[in-house]
């Protein structure tokens, strides 16, 4: 059999237990049509990049499936009239993924990291041997003029 992967977005304003259960509703049409969903991932509560029938949040939940393409065709149709789902995309793969997906190893590898680690760019350094500043190299404003000074001061503000 064809081996297909389905995500969905369900609305933000359900629970978690909703998706879940919106989820296995789907996992049975697929069953009852011949086919087995292998895997299935709930991504959780995340952004879209644009807004969606008013909403600005989804659940996203991945589906592995292993079924003909009429069990596929049935989920599509069921996913098309449930006002619970904002948005479905279906694509037939040549295998399906063993392990984790992409989102959830990104998710998995920013876990480990922390929260203080500043993600890959190391000791920065000091200013190294930059050696004493000079006299003449005090703050300048954009046309070279030194700042704090009136022209003609020295120090003390003596002329």
């Amino acid at each position: 059999m064809p081996f297909y992967e389905n995500v969905f977005i369900a609305r933000q304003d359900l629970t978690p237990a909703q998706v879940d259960t919106l989820a296995d509703q789907f996992t049975q049409i697929i069953k009852d049509k011949g086919g087995d969903v292998k895997k299935r991932e709930s991504w959780g509560l995340r952004n879209l990049a644009f807004r969606i029938r008013k909403n600005r949040k989804g659940h996203y939940v991945l589906l592995n499936i292993d079924g003909p393409a009429a069990a596929v065709h049935e989920l599509e149709r069921t996913m098309r009239f449930n006002e619970d789902v904002i948005r479905f995309m279906t694509i037939k793969v040549e295998e399906l993924e063993e392990g984790p997906s992409a989102i959830l190893q990104k998710r998995d590898d920013r876990g480990e990291r922390g929260f203080g680690d500043r993600g890959g760019f190391g000791d920065r350094g000091g200013f190294g041997d930059r050696g004493p500043r000079r006299r003449d190299e005090g703050p300048r404003d954009g046309g070279g003029r030194d700042v704090g000074m009136s022209a003609g001061m020295g120090e003390g503000g003596q002329p």
